[in-house]
């Protein structure tokens, strides 16, 4: 009963973490933490493939490892989000678009979707 709670609660609350984050950034409120980030060689990119990358993990882990031909179905649903996300930087003025981002989102998510349990 504890595990399939947990398989709920992680992902799920980090959906929000990640997107309380996405929200800042689109409203160009920029915290000490993303400061912080910004001030850290790559900091962005590692930013990205971790959260990204540990997001896929949890949501892995909720889905009980699915796979829809051969890919875990939570790192399909999460690299889509994050494509979707990037790509709508185009659209907001204090965000800028970036495919480096989108590759850090990729490698964060395979490396993050090796490790189970």
């Amino acid at each position: 009963m504890k595990s399939n709670i947990l398989k709920i609660v992680a992902p799920l609350g980090f959906f929000i973490f990640i997107s309380s984050i996405i929200f800042i950034a689109d409203n160009a409120n920029y915290n000490f933490a993303l400061r912080w980030v910004g001030a850290i060689p790559y900091g962005d990119k590692l930013g990205h493939a971790t959260l990204y990358g540990v997001m896929a993990m949890l949501l892995n882990y909720g889905l009980s490892y699915r796979k829809i031909k051969g890919v875990q179905l939570g790192a399909v649903l999460v690299l889509t989000f994050a494509i979707l996300e990037e790509f709508s930087q185009i659209y907001i003025p204090s965000r800028t678009f970036d495919l480096y981002d989108i590759l850090a989102d990729i490698v964060g998510v395979v490396i993050f979707s090796k490790l189970k349990r």
